[in-house]
């Protein structure tokens, strides 16, 4: 019997051995690396020079660009997170039904989730191109003069926010319209034979039903926006005058630019901090709220 349970437990971790690997290597190996080189100061190799303690998350926490960092990064949070979910919800609430061609604006709606970041930073760069580009032709229409959408420091963050409430609309329009699927059909027919309107429906009955859906997109997108990257390096760089500047992105230019793998590492577990508060908060401010069927 024992040996039979010793086998069954080799068989087990036997199947569980890639994934302890791969976690070993990509995960928890590199966070601990962090923790030790964020202790440090290296040379550009990334050689250890001198051990510092705490010193690295002292000179980061009284620097002032360290807050105006942190500042863009939290404001473009607010720019991007309320308005791709809102948008998105209404774009999944009006496609929510048995017309004909919908399918159509369901395809188009969700395309931005297969287009890469890489290439969607691209189309929007060719799209607010100052001279040639759709925007300010658009914008000529009705007499608008052209806007600097990338190199005037109060628009930069907003054409940012712009593409990313783009880019993230396909895997939310996805998520809440499988969430609204989910919403049974008596439902909507009781409500219609109670003399409830669409807009009073959905408000008063869908919305509450559909908040575990919402909840699961407010956290992801809230980390996703955290960790924003690729549509800054390739648009604006974190200009104009550090604009755009997010924390992601200054711990990119601190390590692997200026080659400062300790300030880098530094300030990449204080994100990890940051991102970790804020998701246990949500979780227990926000989730009393949530309906769970």
């Amino acid at each position: 019997m024992r040996k039979r349970l010793w086998g069954e437990h080799a068989l087990a971790y036997g199947f569980l051995a890639p994934s302890i690997i791969l976690f070993m290597m990509f995960l928890f190996y590199p966070m601990l690396k962090s923790v030790y080189l964020s202790m440090t100061i290296t040379d550009p190799r990334g050689q250890v020079v001198e051990f510092v303690w705490l010193e690295n998350f002292i000179r980061l926490l009284s620097s002032g660009s360290f807050y105006k960092n942190l500042g863009v990064t939290l404001m473009f949070i607010l720019f991007t997170v309320p308005t791709s979910l809102i948008w998105s919800l209404f774009l999944a609430a009006i496609t929510h039904n048995k017309l004909r061609g919908m399918k159509v604006f369901q395809f188009v709606f969700s395309l931005p989730i297969v287009i890469s970041v890489g290439t969607g930073s691209i189309i929007w760069f060719l799209l607010f191109h100052p001279t040639a580009g759709m925007l300010n032709y658009f914008l000529s229409f009705v007499h608008l003069g052209p806007i600097p959408w990338l190199t005037d420091p109060s628009w930069a963050l907003i054409s940012i926010s712009i593409m990313t409430i783009w880019m993230n609309m396909g895997f939310l329009f996805i998520v809440l319209s499988s969430g609204l699927q989910g919403v049974p059909e008596e439902i909507y027919e009781s409500a219609k034979m109670d003399g409830s309107g669409p807009i009073r429906t959905f408000i008063q009955i869908v919305l509450p039903l559909l908040s575990p859906t919402i909840f699961f997109a407010l956290i992801v997108s809230v980390i996703g926006a955290f960790q924003a990257f690729g549509q800054i390096h390739i648009l604006t760089k974190g200009g104009p005058i550090n604009s755009t500047n997010v924390m992601v992105y200054s711990i990119y230019q601190d390590a692997f630019v200026n080659f400062r793998f300790g300030i880098g590492s530094a300030q990449a577990l204080i994100l990890f901090a940051i991102i970790l508060l804020l998701t246990l908060l949500q979780f227990k401010v926000l989730e009393k709220k949530v309906h769970y069927q």
